[in-house]
């Protein structure tokens, strides 16, 4: 038998084996595809896709062959995640609003294959991913300009659902009305109170009257119904071109760096260590008794336990006056046994304690498809 014949045979065996390697490991991505689908997370993730690119690299002695198993790799990530695409193509995904609305935008990006449902408020939104009707929802929490979301942080709150993730959306407002209106033209503004609240300067500015409505894209679409030059909407650049209407003017937010996070919610929590590394993120809530003291010694418990805290917030409970429950967002992750010895340790000086979670923050919203732009 000559070379050339030995190294086929030797190639045609070892790819028998990949076939049987194949096989087994389309086996697992199954297995995570449905994962990701009951606890809300999505496909693709770049830093973990990096991590273990690198790790894997180390396998391979030869320092020639290092690359080429590193993009045999890449493609093998890349097969994983269109097979994925295809087993949570049926995945439902609840956001308040309609299409082109801000949470419209980012569940797009957030899960670019599943199916998008919309809900006419928070509420019902929250609602459908407990009840089964939507796999997980996607609510924003908070805006770099106008504050907390309170409707969501309650719902949060008394509510049984977790956050799996938290995505941060550049948000960039523009005013819109129908074909042949001017600024001149205008007498009322309308949209979500958010917005309003992002565009507060430019609305005293030109003394327009504000309207509130459940959301920026269904003020569009109202605009575009009434057919008045009075009228002005207060939305994105994509709501205006999905409703006809034409931009006055741009980038009316009060400052540039205009953020709003998302938080997608599903029935399950996720403390499984795939947010492994130093941009691990958790969340929880909890009271304390009405005694002094009591929340700095639930505040040092955290600290004890090197949860590095980078938000606390308190909230008024709707069942109890002038009773408060606190919003923590920390590094850490709550299921590692540090995480672990912590919950149980604040459960004895807490009255209520609920834990939501830990997962990697910041993470970028082009998460399936980076190659895709609002």
């Amino acid at each position: 038998m000559d070379k050339l014949t030995q190294a086929r045979e030797e190639i045609s065996a070892v790819d028998r084996e990949i076939a049987a390697l194949f096989v087994r490991r389309m086996n697992a991505v199954r297995i995570v595809s449905e994962y990701k689908a009951e606890h809300g997370l999505p496909i693709y993730d770049a830093a973990r896709e990096e991590s273990l690119l690198t790790k894997n690299a180390s396998h391979i002695e030869n320092d020639e062959l290092r690359g080429y198993y590193m993009d045999f790799q890449r493609n093998a990530m890349r097969v994983s995640r269109r097979y994925q695409e295809k087993l949570m193509h049926g995945m439902r995904v609840a956001f308040c609003g309609v299409e082109g609305a801000f949470a419209s935008i980012a569940a797009a990006k957030i899960f670019s294959t599943a199916m998008r449902v919309p809900y006419p408020d928070f509420k019902s939104a929250y609602t459908s991913v407990v009840e089964g009707e939507c796999d997980c929802a996607v609510l924003p929490i908070e805006n770099s300009t106008a504050g907390e979301v309170a409707s969501v942080m309650d719902m949060m709150f008394s509510g049984p659902l977790y956050v799996t993730g938290i995505y941060d959306l550049s948000v960039t407002h523009h005013l819109m009305a129908v074909p042949g209106t001017s600024i001149s033209d205008i007498e009322e503004v309308i949209s979500h109170p958010q917005a309003l609240a992002q565009c507060a300067p430019y609305i005293r500015k030109h003394s327009f009257r504000e309207r509130k409505f459940e959301n920026t894209a269904l003020a569009a679409k109202f605009v575009r119904e009434q057919n008045s030059p009075r009228l002005a909407a207060i939305a994105s650049e994509e709501t205006a071109s999905l409703y006809g209407l034409v931009i006055l003017d741009k980038n009316i937010n009060e400052t540039n760096i205009n953020t709003t996070r998302f938080a997608v919610l599903a029935r399950a929590a996720v403390t499984d260590g795939t947010a492994a590394g130093k941009d691990r993120h958790s969340i929880l809530m909890f009271t304390v008794g009405n005694e002094a003291g009591s929340l700095a010694k639930a505040i040092n418990v955290i600290g004890k336990y090197g949860f590095n805290m980078q938000c606390l917030r308190s909230r008024p409970m709707k069942d109890l006056l002038w009773q408060y429950y606190f919003y923590v967002e920390a590094e850490g992750d709550l299921g590692s046994p540090e995480g672990k010895a912590m919950m149980e340790e604040l459960a004895l000086c807490c009255d209520r304690l609920r834990m939501f979670g830990s997962f990697r923050y910041p993470a970028a919203l082009h998460v399936e498809n980076p190659e895709d732009t609002i």
